[in-house]
């Protein structure tokens, strides 16, 4: 599975072949990226396309140099899962989202 940022839906993507498997959508302002949604289609429940889906947005947002704001709960809770992806929440607001 591929997961591609597309800009003009403001989401990234993961696709099984040429079929949209789930996406997690966001908002961007200056020096941040805020995701508000993710959904993955019930065919690929529980086959950990939701990880690779957050994990590839947020290795994205690291190399362009984004602060990741997770409003989204599956977002934030994969965050909290995963400390090493902490630091991508601004300091100031960890709280804000529990992490």
């Amino acid at each position: 599975m591929d997961v591609t940022d597309n800009p003009g839906k403001h989401r990234f993507e993961v696709k099984d072949g040429d079929q949209v498997a789930g996406f997690a959508a966001y908002t961007t302002g200056p020096g941040r990226i805020t995701f508000t949604h993710t959904e993955v289609d019930p065919a690929h429940k529980g086959k950990g396309v939701g990880g690779q889906l957050v994990r590839a947005a947020l290795d994205t947002a690291r190399e362009r140099g984004l602060a990741v704001l997770p409003e989204c709960p599956f977002v934030r809770g994969w965050i909290a899962k995963h400390p090493d992806y902490v630091d991508l929440v601004p300091e100031s607001r960890r709280a804000d989202y529990d992490l």
